[in-house]
């Protein structure tokens, strides 16, 4: 698994991601790079009466992203990869807002309304853009990776990391509680989930940034080094990833772009299963809500959590205890009682979004009478998160990712001239 990661995720998604990004931003004028002001007023502007509301449905897509995300694949990323990982971070979200924004738009554009409200996401519209039976076999095939998505690193990745934060709590007294407020907030559907995100994210991610910006502003002065650092990483050839025929990635470039897919989900296809469901003026609004949710994830928190790590003197530690270190040794023990208070409460709003689209997808697979069952899954999946080895664990999910993005990718190129014409490119005057 391990080799065929190192071609997937070392070689294919880095090349495929930052080519479809620039791709797709130059299709959109590079609008919202060139006029970030109006691409803000967008999100002021973009909500209609009733139903779910774009706010709410960016909490629910934000929840699937921001926590572990931001702190263990970030933490993860930097020791794999080297401070410059964080600069592959950075050129991966730039492109991948333009990826985001496409997504997002066609999951507004094919979505269907159901008895529990509107449903969309990459499944609809991939079944849309690829005729006949292939388009079908890569819909299904997409929803069913989906689900499974849900389970390996919406859950078991979470719980995972969320015990990772308390070591001296057993385990099972963390999952166990874990996966009972999953399947109760999950089966409450959309509302009850829009519920909790909206309270939670806003709270959690105030937080995070007022710690994060209090020790950055405290060592204001390593800053430049830290820079020079990235800087200098994101291009030395000294550690070296697997390639084919001589060609090869250097680590920070794959564990950089990886983590920042895991992290932001761009160009995976999920996270427009939550923007499906608001109520909303228009799909262009929508695509700017995923835009900012690119940055808000990776340009605002990973930076954060990369510049915390790399304040501290970087142990031999690995993803959850490095970043939990990092806070305790630059803030105090309170930080990282706070921090591993947040890794919980960010874990299980992921959980919860991650399941929301598992339940999206087994509603378009027509397989209402699996959700019993997959509830069940839910709760089994928090045990397992909470024994299982981190190592195997992310492998998995560095595979089960790479697949669906490049079924996700290959619809949304393979779309660029029926659904996504030139001429519909939005205006942002």
């Amino acid at each position: 698994m391990e080799e065929i990661n190192s071609i997937l995720s070392g070689i294919l998604l880095p090349i495929i991601l930052v080519a479809s990004g620039i791709y797709f931003a130059a299709r959109l004028r590079f609008f919202y790079i060139l006029h970030p002001i109006r691409t803000w007023n967008c999100l002021w502007e973009g909500g209609k009466n009733g139903g779910v509301s774009p706010f709410r449905a960016l909490t629910v897509a934000l929840a699937g992203t921001l926590g572990v995300g931001n702190m263990a694949g970030v933490a993860t990323a930097i020791t794999a990869g080297g401070a410059g990982a964080l600069f592959w971070m950075w050129i991966s979200a730039l492109c991948a807002m333009s990826i985001k924004y496409v997504e997002v738009r066609l999951a507004i554009e094919t979505r269907e309304y159901t008895e529990a409200g509107w449903r969309g996401g990459a499944m609809y519209y991939i079944r849309r853009i690829i005729h006949g039976r292939w388009g079908k076999l890569l819909a299904s095939s997409f929803a069913l990776m989906c689900a499974a998505n849900s389970l390996l690193t919406g859950t078991i990745v979470q719980v995972n990391s969320a015990c990772a934060a308390f070591e001296s709590v057993p385990s099972l007294y963390i999952g166990i509680p874990m996966g009972i407020c999953a399947v109760w907030i999950t089966a409450g559907g959309g509302k009850r989930v829009s519920n909790a995100t909206v309270i939670l994210i806003p709270l959690l991610s105030a937080i995070y940034i007022a710690l994060s910006l209090a020790i950055i502003f405290n060592n204001a002065e390593r800053l430049p080094e830290i820079l020079r650092e990235i800087i200098s990483g994101a291009f030395s050839l000294s550690s070296v990833g697997g390639g084919i025929g001589g060609f090869a990635m250097t680590r920070a470039m794959r564990f950089g772009v990886t983590r920042g897919i895991f992290s932001n989900e761009a160009g995976c296809g999920t996270s427009p299963t939550a923007h499906a469901m608001a109520e909303t003026k228009s799909s262009h609004h929508s695509g700017c809500f995923g835009i900012f949710e690119v940055f808000a994830d990776t340009m605002i928190l990973c930076t954060m959590t990369g510049f915390v790590i790399l304040l501290s003197d970087m142990p031999s530690l690995d993803g959850i205890p490095l970043t939990l270190y990092a806070f305790r040794t630059l803030a105090g023990e309170w930080a990282s009682h706070i921090i591993a208070i947040s890794v919980i409460l960010f874990a299980l709003s992921t959980v919860i979004s991650q399941s929301t689209y598992a339940i999206v997808s087994l509603e378009y697979l027509k397989r209402p009478a699996v959700k019993i069952l997959y509830y069940v899954l839910i709760f089994a999946a928090s045990i397992w998160g909470s024994i299982m080895s981190p190592s195997f664990m992310w492998q998995m999910a560095d595979l089960v990712i790479g697949l669906m993005t490049v079924i996700n990718i290959f619809a949304l190129l393979k779309n660029k001239k029926e659904h996504f014409p030139k001429r519909n490119v939005p205006s942002v005057r």
